[in-house]
């Protein structure tokens, strides 16, 4: 059914098209002017909470692509570390997530602590 709806409309004309779309405003404008007070409160609020939600999926949607290009790149960063003289490279900079080797020890005016204070 909708599938015949979307080729009716691929098909239409544009006198077609601005018809359609008039009679389709026309019947909305109708519609919410015999609604009761009630009805448009709840109404604005329905859409209010559907538009909250999506605004909630997105920013969650776009977290999660971010912690999975994290994970992705250290996964694909990590394994290429090998072992040196001064051990493994398996530290993570706080500053800028760049890994060091436990042996190397930052100044005490760049570390993350003294950075905050």
């Amino acid at each position: 059914m909708a599938q015949r709806d979307q080729e009716r409309r691929a098909e239409e004309m544009e006198e077609q098209r601005s018809h359609r779309l008039a009679a389709l405003t026309q019947y909305v404008q109708k519609r919410k002017a015999e609604e009761t007070e009630e009805q448009r409160n709840h109404r604005l609020s329905t859409m209010g909470q559907y538009a909250r939600g999506r605004r909630l999926n997105v920013t969650e949607e776009q977290n999660c692509l971010q912690i999975q290009t994290f994970y992705a790149a250290r996964t694909f960063i990590y394994p290429v570390v090998e072992e040196h003289k001064c051990g493994a490279m398996d530290n993570i900079c706080l500053n800028c997530g760049g890994l060091y080797f436990g042996a190397e020890r930052m100044p005490e005016e760049l570390t993350p602590i003294a950075a905050i204070i």
